[in-house]
């Protein structure tokens, strides 16, 4: 049963619903099916423009405890099979929002992109209600729905159809389906959708080709991170035109579920924070284009940014806060409990593991740094080493045996980690000697085998180090004329939250910095030259 907090706000939503909805309920006989009529029931209460009606659609629906949502009498192509709650209940509250006629989220190209799909796709996302990752998923693909006849979007919750899970050799969530084949699986972003979509419905890739662009910008920043963001909000409050491209806001952070180390907030999530950057993103004119990514850069004094939506931004200046990710195992299990025992940084979320019984996969220095600031706050703590040898430098290697609550395991290869409530268990890994397959209980697992850059997009135009991090100065230029550098992406020391803010706000004020000193007038008058050398 709903909470009547959460009865008397969701009353106050819906006062905005311009639409007729309809829950339609399958008829039948299932365990789960009562609870939940009761929610729908409580829901449709609300409103005078919410019915609840059960029907026997033929097959339409599922199972007795699938539901679709209809909008002024017709069908929106939005399914749920399960009980959404949990992190779901965010999905089902939008699709009734957006159902009734709320602005959808998604970026205009992003929704011109979809409207252009001809052909019938059906997609179903099997989801846990443990999962935190897999509500982007539902909602975007809702929002395909809502935008396209053509697309058909299910929810399905595969603790109410196990036999769908084993039947389709599920091992991770969000797990998507297209037209019965697997489409995408594990954590993935809402531009790597796209992307996959852009495949299977070669139109939507066109779909912006002709669409006008931005007038120029004086700031472009590739990245919806701290760093990004605060880029962004530095520059505007130069005013100067800003936009923001990110393929998923709030990158990394958002993955962390505790955070303790953000001075002057004692304690926070990485949802709550995300959200709170994009609050104060929204208090300037930035122009934010969410789930696209840039896809190619001509350089000059003035940069063209090609966008995967199709779309061309010319900006005076660039700043690029793409930020890295953590070089992954890439086996069963990992993506689907991060932030449920799977973690990547021992500095934010170590102390959410006093007490308890964890691992550190990596026997370099960042894997044996990390086991050593764990120790102190853990129960015990164990390294696992693919090779026979620990890489760290011996100094790291004498303190790590120094510790009475840390052991080491070598010659370890991770095969999976295993889970159950959506707590992590256990790890599985082959003694690499032996051949034997083992496992050991534990409650955390910190990958430490590495930062991967993303600084792919910039290859070849800016210099980088042999790890392919941006090199800058102390105020955030890069080899190239115009284009500044920021945050985890770089050079700077310390992937921390706090430094890559104040590194994206050092990176506007210098792009502020070069635009004083190089006029538009100027700039302009450069670019319509090349482009009358080109013609030429």
């Amino acid at each position: 049963m709903l909470s009547q907090d959460i009865l008397n706000a969701l009353r106050g939503y819906f006062k905005d619903l311009s639409k007729q909805l309809t829950f339609v309920l399958q008829t039948g006989e299932h365990a789960k099916r009562d609870e939940l009529k009761n929610m729908l029931s409580q829901i449709a209460e609300l409103s005078e423009r919410i019915d609840l009606v059960e029907r026997d659609t033929q097959g339409m629906l599922r199972s007795p405890v699938t539901f679709a949502i209809e909008a002024d009498g017709k069908f929106t192509g939005i399914q749920f099979s399960g009980v959404p709650g949990g992190h779901e209940f965010n999905s089902l509250i939008l699709a009734i929002l957006q159902a009734g006629g709320s602005k959808l989220k998604l970026d205009d190209s992003i929704q011109s992109m979809v409207k252009k799909v001809n052909q019938k796709l059906d997609f179903q996302v099997y989801v846990s209600l443990s999962c935190h990752a897999c509500p982007d998923v539902v909602q975007a693909m809702n929002q395909f729905a809502l935008l396209n006849e053509n697309i058909g979007a299910e929810m399905i919750d595969g603790g109410v159809y196990p036999e769908l899970v084993e039947q389709n050799n599920i091992q991770g969530v969000p797990t998507v389906f297209l037209n019965g084949e697997v489409f995408a699986s594990g954590k993935v972003e809402i531009a790597n959708i796209l992307e996959k979509l852009g495949k299977v419905a070669p139109e939507v890739l066109q779909a912006n080709a002709e669409e006008p662009s931005l007038p120029m910008q004086d700031v472009t920043v590739i990245g919806g991170g701290p760093a990004g963001v605060a880029a962004a909000i530095y520059a505007a409050r130069k005013g100067l035109k800003v936009t923001v491209i990110a393929d998923r806001f709030g990158g990394q952070v958002k993955d962390t579920m505790g955070i303790e180390n953000l001075i002057s907030v004692p304690s926070t999530t990485g949802p709550e924070l995300t959200g709170s950057l994009m609050k104060h993103l929204n208090e300037y004119e930035v122009t934010l284009k969410e789930h696209i990514r840039v896809e190619k850069i001509e350089k000059g004094q003035i940069k063209t940014l090609h966008l995967s939506s199709g779309e061309t931004i010319e900006t005076r200046t660039l700043i690029v806060a793409t930020g890295a990710n953590w070089r992954k195992l890439n086996v069963p299990g990992e993506d689907e409990n991060i932030g449920n025992g799977v973690a990547y940084c021992p500095h934010c979320d170590g102390p959410f593991y006093k007490g308890k019984d964890v691992a550190v996969i990596g026997g370099g220095n960042s894997g044996v740094e990390a086991a050593l600031d764990l120790a102190g706050i853990v129960k015990s703590v164990t390294v696992y080493e693919f090779l026979p040898e620990l890489k760290a430098d011996k100094v790291l290697v004498d303190q790590l045996a120094k510790r009475s609550n840390i052991s080491v395991v070598k010659n370890a290869a991770t095969k999976q980690i295993l889970a159950e409530n959506g707590k992590v268990t256990a790890i599985e890994y082959i003694d690499r000697a032996t051949e034997e397959v083992k496992q050991q209980s534990l409650q955390g697992i910190f990958v430490q085998i590495g930062l991967v850059p993303n600084s792919k997009i910039v290859e070849g135009l800016v210099d980088m180090t042999k790890y392919g991090e941006i090199v800058i100065s102390e105020k955030g230029l890069t080899s190239e004329e115009g284009i500044f550098a920021c945050g985890d992406v770089t050079t700077v020391p310390y992937k921390q939250i706090v430094v890559a803010m104040g590194e994206g706000s050092k990176a506007a004020l210098s792009a502020f910095d070069y635009l004083l000193m190089n006029p538009l007038e100027q700039a302009s008058a450069e670019a319509q030259s090349n482009k009358s050398e080109q013609a030429a």
